[in-house]
């Protein structure tokens, strides 16, 4: 089962929360239109040491051992890429923030 639903973000902005349930896990999103957070199924490292997908500055944290969409947005990002730390993002940042910074990019 796929779910998305609106996350308002105040100012006018809304992001967009995707839970996806498989077998076994649940993977977690919340995208604007410049980057996205997600559970610990995304491999931030990837994007950062392979140089095709590096040139892409592809805009995305992790945050791990989430549940939910406002586990997500609750929990402190773990890992940030390279591009996503230039643009303001941190590990230690809390995902409700990193969305919102990334809405006004």
């Amino acid at each position: 089962m796929m779910q998305m639903v609106p996350i308002p973000l105040g100012d006018g902005m809304t992001a967009l929360g995707v839970e996806v349930k498989l077998p076994k896990t649940t993977l977690l999103a919340v995208t604007t239109d410049k980057g996205y957070i997600m559970c610990g199924a995304l491999d931030v490292a990837l994007f950062d040491s392979n140089p095709k997908l590096k040139e892409r500055g592809v805009l995305a944290a992790r945050a791990v051992g989430v549940r939910t969409l406002q586990e997500l947005l609750d929990a402190p990002l773990e890992s940030v890429t390279e591009a996503a730390q230039a643009a303001g993002l941190s590990v230690g940042m809390k995902g409700m923030d990193a969305v919102r910074k990334l809405a006004s990019l």
